[in-house]
């Protein structure tokens, strides 16, 4: 049994005897009016007597009947009895939709299920696959809806014609597996049916994207729903500007003489009045390893910290290392010290020892994710956790038009949680999964590779001809044609070893296999040597490590001349100490207000309603002898 047929089992709410009548009707569907007494006897079967609030007049014309009087679901079985064939088609389908609106979603799946068996006329059948949809939307099958989503789409494939009640229950369906960049789509899709919306209607359009990350914005203006460009604009502004009201209403000023009309104008509005109540910090206590195994670490983001730092400035910082650190103590010591705000603990053990103590409420910006601790309200986490890029690597790439990619990566933890993050990303949104090849050394690596290209099978095939006939032919081995994209997770020394194996075994009569790769395929310190051997490889990063116009590109001259010989790890670590401080200046803003964003050195920042903050990266590639920046959303 399917997961779709158990679910029709489970929600079959009249008897065992409708499943008697359910095959029945597929075995009697070439005959429509004994299909339907069956259906209807099946369904009034296990009905309770029917309840009428209102008795039409007529029942000639459904349509009317339910613009004009309430009725009950009952009823309108009890009408359907009494119908010729076409007419009771018409009043089982408004009968599944009056069980929906009774929240009988049981009795209303039901109906339209077999309904689904006698409708051939698309318009109809677009319309009660939307009804199956939305019940199993409220029965919480969240993929079973939208599958059923699909098959509506698969039935009226002009989008134009799929109305507001789809692109709304889509919106519904895609946020809640987890895929806001489509939601807000489709969101603002069934925005558009509206031609007078609500302050309420609008205000949720406005949260909706104001949920989105940087660049999930920058793919939804590609996809081009309408009315996009003064959200758009309006985001920017609020983005950039909203922590500072003086500049922010300026920006406000000139947006609505842009969109004099849009609907956006009552957000604009209402962003003029808000002001943030700030909470600038003055004495900062820094939690960091400054002793012990991690010291480097805790250096580096020390080293951030006070690149960061005006000496001149009323503010205070206090270092305080962790690796030394009693933690049952440290309210006391911050007390002591009149510390307002926080920044750390560095290590995740460090992280769960701080939020488990009760008296430390102070505004705190932990720089890891903790492992079984829940943060508190007083609390934000600063995550540069892995996943978060290769979701956005493989959202961004699974709307290139790939079909069928493939996934190289190192067996470490590290890459194994990006590569299978990607892999259920890229799933989620296109409903396959790309193969993925691990390897666990270089001895191996080639081997595997040869494996995944086919170039192993087609050598293998080569030496069988060979040895068949003798006459000597000029062979070469071709790589499998159904591979489009390779996505890399690994190493920079690996991938050094990688890319230039992959380009000279791809067949000279195929298409060259674009390469893409996460952060840790990348170097800072080998952007200067010579990457030739690297050309076309793109991947993301972030601004700190990839010349940019984000990229504070003076400090950076600065810091590599002091330290030139510091590893990329802690030249992240760096980075992120550095837009500490400033994140720890915007903390009361960030809470207060979903809008405001940090262009930071990280990435650009945004705070989520579970209080993490997240990075949005840039796309860089190879070309010979340098590294450049490139706007993958664009690319199309």
């Amino acid at each position: 049994m399917t997961k779709e047929d158990d679910v029709y089992y489970k929600v079959n709410s009249v008897n065992k005897i409708q499943i008697f009548f359910v095959n029945t009707i597929y075995i009697k569907r070439f005959l429509p009016f004994l299909t339907i007494t069956l259906l209807l006897l099946s369904v009034m079967f296990g009905c309770a007597s029917p309840k009428v609030t209102t008795r039409p007049t007529t029942t000639e014309q459904p349509s009317k009947v339910e613009q004009t009087i309430s009725i009950s679901g009952d009823y309108i079985l009890s009408q359907a009895k009494k119908a010729d064939t076409e007419q009771a088609i018409a009043l089982l389908q408004q009968a599944s939709e009056q069980y929906l609106v009774e929240q009988n979603y049981a009795k209303s799946l039901w109906l339209a299920q077999q309904l689904l068996t006698l409708v051939t006329e698309k318009e109809q059948r677009h319309q009660i696959q939307l009804i199956k949809a939305e019940n199993l939307y409220l029965l919480d099958e969240i993929e079973l809806s939208y599958q059923s989503l699909q098959q509506a789409t698969s039935i009226i494939e002009d989008e134009s014609q799929l109305g507001q009640k789809y692109f709304q229950l889509l919106a519904k369906v895609q946020y809640q597996r987890g895929l806001p960049l489509i939601a807000a789509d489709a969101t603002l899709r069934a925005f558009h049916f509206n031609p007078s919306p609500s302050a309420e209607e609008i205000n949720h359009v406005w949260q909706r994207l104001n949920a989105l990350s940087q660049w999930q914005v920058e793919q939804l203006v590609a996809l081009a729903p309408p009315q996009i460009a003064g959200w758009q604009q309006l985001l920017n502004f609020a983005h950039r500007f909203g922590h500072q009201a003086a500049s922010f209403n300026r920006y406000l000023t000139q947006w609505r003489r842009n969109f004099p009309e849009h609907p956006a104008k009552l957000i604009a509005k209402q962003l003029t009045a808000v002001k943030t109540n700030e909470q600038p910090p003055t004495n900062i206590a820094v939690i960091l390893p400054l002793s012990g195994k991690h010291k480097n670490a805790g250096e580096s983001a020390q080293q951030g910290l006070l690149a960061g730092y005006n000496p001149s400035s009323e503010l205070h910082l206090k270092f305080i290392d962790s690796h030394q650190l009693d933690f049952s103590t440290l309210a006391q010591t911050l007390a002591d010290n009149n510390i307002d705000h926080v920044i750390g603990p560095l290590l995740k053990p460090n992280v769960d020892a701080y939020i488990q103590q009760e008296a430390l409420t102070l505004p705190t910006l932990l720089l890891n994710l903790p492992i079984q601790a829940q943060i508190k309200a007083s609390q934000m986490v600063f995550s540069m956790d892995v996943k978060d890029e290769a979701i956005q690597a493989a959202t961004t790439l699974s709307r290139q038009q790939y079909q069928h990619p493939i996934v190289l990566s190192q067996r470490d933890n590290v890459s194994q949680r990006i590569a299978l993050t990607f892999v259920n990303q890229w799933q989620k949104i296109t409903g396959s999964a790309p193969e993925i090849i691990f390897f666990d050394d270089r001895s191996k690596m080639q081997e595997q590779l040869e494996i995944s290209l086919g170039i192993k099978q087609s050598q293998d095939r080569i030496d069988e001809i060979d040895q068949r006939i003798r006459q000597k032919l000029e062979t070469e081995a071709r790589n499998r044609r159904d591979i489009d994209m390779i996505y890399l997770v690994s190493t920079p020394n690996e991938t050094r070893l990688l890319k230039p194996y992959i380009d000279v075994n791809i067949s000279p009569f195929a298409d060259a296999i674009p390469i893409f790769a996460s952060s840790r395929s990348h170097s800072d310190n080998a952007d200067s040597s010579d990457s030739r051997d690297l050309t076309g490889l793109q991947f993301t990063e972030m601004p700190w490590l990839l010349k940019s116009k984000q990229q504070n590109q003076a400090l950076k001259q600065l810091v590599d001349s002091i330290w030139p010989n510091t590893n990329d790890n802690l030249k992240r670590i760096f980075a992120m100490g550095y837009d500490s401080l400033a994140l720890i200046n915007k903390f009361s803003a960030l809470k207060q207000v979903p809008y405001i964003r940090h262009y930071g050195q990280t990435g650009i920042i945004k705070l989520t309603q579970q209080g993490i903050l997240t990075r949005s990266l840039l796309w860089g590639s190879y070309q010979k002898d340098k590294v450049e920046e490139i706007a993958m959303d664009s690319q199309q």
